[in-house]
């Protein structure tokens, strides 16, 4: 029997962050023409992409400060919306090892898409060449995407042409698939709940921000204690 290559084994992996890169790109690119028609510069939009790289994170601050909210707000939201990164760097830590440059790399390219692709494979070597080539690419396409699509909404006015709907559209894009679980479907509901009673109540961004507590709901429940004789 003939064993696989190194690259024979790594092409999947290539092709599949290839493809992930192209969805990626879309996103960055609404995330860019979203960011100037909020009154953003080209540069601004881009040096978020580069430093935060949390889609999520990056729609929910510009949009609370395109709504008016304050600047807490607005990170208030985007650090709770990042906060599973954090537990995805623990699981992560057991895979990634290196020097301390290496390893902060590695937790700036933790995402939602390198964990998933570096935990479906049970080989560690297959685990840190899905995670590298995945981060690369995801960061490449997500910054690339975000130029592109700053650049084309610096240069027209968005409203004409329907794109400042952009923000609104790339919630929706993100948050449909957790729509068709029931945990996923009780936070949207109760979430916007809390929001819409907050509105009369509150500044701006911070209905949004409170909402942002239906998250709980999502978290596992503990599993009840055994039950003993006596």
């Amino acid at each position: 029997m003939t064993t696989p290559s190194a690259e024979d084994s790594l092409r999947p992996i290539v092709v599949a962050a290839l493809t992930l890169g192209v969805a990626v790109a879309v996103f960055g690119a609404t995330f860019g023409v979203g960011a100037v028609a909020a009154g953003g510069s080209v540069a601004q939009a881009c040096v978020m992409s580069v430093l935060t790289l949390t889609g999520a994170s990056q729609f929910s601050a510009v949009s609370v400060v395109a709504a008016g909210g304050s600047t807490t707000a607005a990170l208030g939201g985007a650090m709770l919306l990042a906060a599973r990164n954090g537990v995805y760097g623990l699981a992560m830590s057991r895979i990634i090892t290196g020097s301390l440059l290496t390893r902060l790399v590695a937790a700036h390219l933790t995402l939602d898409e390198t964990t998933a692709m570096a935990t479906k494979h049970p080989d560690r070597r297959q685990q840190r060449a899905a995670f590298w080539i995945t981060g690369a690419t995801v960061f490449g396409f997500w910054n690339v995407g975000t130029l592109a699509g700053a650049l084309v909404g610096s240069a027209i006015d968005p409203a004409d042409f329907g794109l400042d709907a952009a923000f609104p559209a790339g919630f929706v894009a993100m948050v449909a698939p957790h729509l068709r679980t029931r945990r996923g479907l009780l936070a949207a509901v109760l979430g916007a709940c809390i929001c819409v009673a907050l509105i009369p109540l509150t500044p701006v961004g911070v209905p949004i921000l409170c909402a942002a507590a239906a998250v709980l709901v999502g978290l596992p429940l503990p599993c009840p204690a055994a039950e003993t004789d006596p």
